[in-house]
């Protein structure tokens, strides 16, 4: 099936018009074709959130019916591709979630698997997560679960090492106390990528630069949360300018609070403590954001990144982490869309088939 997209400016640029047949872009031409109008609105790639618990309420926990809801919220908030993210818990919990079928819903946001965050994290910065349920690597344990994308795992654990070179998902390092030995020999192991890049992991010091400056040597992905409150606006700048567009990722990190007022909710099995947008477990440790990754994009452009590379980095960097073929305006790759005018606040989500 042909679809086309008339009076469009790819990222912001000349006026042309998208031509998709069967869900892929097939040119980026002037066409005499009719099509839809579009009226000059801007066009990216639909955004990819490799990193977010929850939203409205629902929690990635809760169970199918939960994602389905969140992938609908995501998607009217221009997030084409979701990654829904467990939190720590017996791996016979999270596997009542993730080894269900893949979530498939009208009007909502691809849902090509999971992020496992735990339970393989140490208990110093074990940050929001539930200090309960941590434990070592276990890859027989792991391997009887279906769908995990991506996991995070503190690679300073007995066996993470071993874990880190014979795991089949997309290894990020996290909630760790790794020196930069230890972080770097990971790296070497396997490990792509940084969750949540200065949280929950030792500072970035000038004489042991652990996680984040054994991913600078290793050129991983880094994962920065961007909705102004995890990470301050100087760092985020820094940290863009050290992994750039190609390498740093944005994320939400949004928790179950994202898209309603401040109040009490749960997070992993704790309660957590909403104010002025914050979210705190009651021991007062930041628990999760409630940004969505669109509205974290639109946060980093006001702190200076160039709105191009703010979007890429939401959508073309964490396709070239998983392998996807999204996240460009190119011929070939994956009609997912979102069209914003001149100041990028959002007007439609598409994905054409």
């Amino acid at each position: 099936m042909v679809k086309i997209l008339k009076n469009i400016r790819p990222y912001g640029g000349e006026l042309t018009d998208v031509t998709v047949k069967d869900g892929r872009i097939l040119s980026l031409a002037k066409t005499d074709a009719e099509g839809e109008d579009c009226g000059s609105a801007y066009l990216f790639p639909g955004l990819i959130e490799i990193h977010s618990h929850g939203c409205m309420g629902d929690d990635t926990m809760d169970g199918t019916d939960a994602v389905r809801r969140m992938l609908v919220y995501q998607f009217e908030h221009g997030i084409t591709t979701y990654y829904p993210t467990t939190m720590t818990a017996p791996i016979e919990r999270i596997a009542e979630i993730v080894n269900q079928p893949l979530c498939s819903v009208e009007g909502g946001a691809n849902h090509l698997g999971y992020h496992m965050e735990g339970p393989f994290f140490c208990e110093r910065y074990k940050g929001g997560q539930n200090g309960d349920f941590l434990s070592d690597p276990d890859l027989d344990g792991f391997s009887k679960l279906q769908n995990v994308s991506l996991i995070s795992v503190a690679p300073e654990l007995r066996g993470a090492m071993e874990f880190i070179r014979d795991c089949k998902s997309t290894v990020c390092i996290g909630h760790t106390a790794a020196n930069f030995a230890i972080a770097d020999a990971a790296f070497k192991a396997g490990a792509l990528c940084i969750t949540h890049t200065c949280n929950a992991m030792p500072p970035f010091h000038h004489r042991d630069s652990s996680v984040i400056g054994a991913g600078i040597m290793n050129d991983a992905y880094a994962q920065v949360i961007g909705d102004g409150m995890h990470i301050s606006e100087p760092m985020v700048i820094a940290l863009y300018r050290i992994f750039g567009r190609r390498r740093m990722i944005l994320i939400s990190d949004s928790m179950s609070a994202t898209g309603l007022c401040d109040g009490e909710y749960e997070l992993g099995g704790q309660r957590a403590i909403v104010k002025g947008g914050l979210a705190r477990l009651e021991n007062g440790t930041i628990c999760g954001s409630t940004t969505n990754l669109f509205d974290c994009v639109r946060r980093v452009i006001s702190f200076g990144i160039p709105p191009l590379d703010a979007f890429a980095m939401a959508s073309e960097t964490p396709a070239a982490l998983l392998g996807l073929n999204k996240g460009r305006l190119e011929v070939g790759y994956d009609a997912d869309f979102i069209l914003t005018d001149e100041n990028y606040s959002l007007l439609r989500t598409m994905i054409l088939k």
